[in-house]
């Protein structure tokens, strides 16, 4: 795997399955992304967390902590298979986390959370189909 590395963010290219990851913040706010190979070619390690962030912000978003002022500390998980897709991740987690009915709905609502609709449409009608 290579990687690129600046302030606050990380990001890999997995060269055995053609893949391109990103992360970036820390405790107060987490986030992890699968990119395009246009956008990790984009991120430079000169660029700083703002930046980077900007760019993985239009990938499709994997895994989402917030601990902040706002309100309670919760976790977002888009793709569960972010573990497996990430392992050289370090993964942040804060308070609960969302149940995967409100993380459909947030996908479905969310314009920035329309890269994931696709596969989270395809794990709830699994998921429909267990119950039935």
């Amino acid at each position: 795997m290579k990687h690129k590395e600046g302030y606050g963010w990380k990001a890999w290219n997995d060269e055995d399955n053609d893949r391109y990851f990103g992360e970036y913040g820390g405790g107060m706010s987490y986030n992890l992304y699968e990119l395009t190979k246009e956008q990790y070619d984009s991120l430079d390690e000169s660029m700083t967390e703002g930046d980077a962030s900007m760019i993985m912000y239009e990938g499709r978003h994997l895994y989402m902590s917030v601990n902040d002022r706002c309100g309670p500390p919760y976790t977002v998980v888009f793709d569960d298979d972010y573990e497996k897709l990430c392992p050289w991740a370090n993964v942040v987690s804060s308070g609960k986390k969302w149940p995967d009915e409100l993380t459909d709905a947030a996908v479905e609502l969310f314009e920035s959370e329309k890269n994931n609709r696709e596969q989270r449409r395809k794990k709830r009608e699994k998921r429909e189909k267990k119950e039935n």
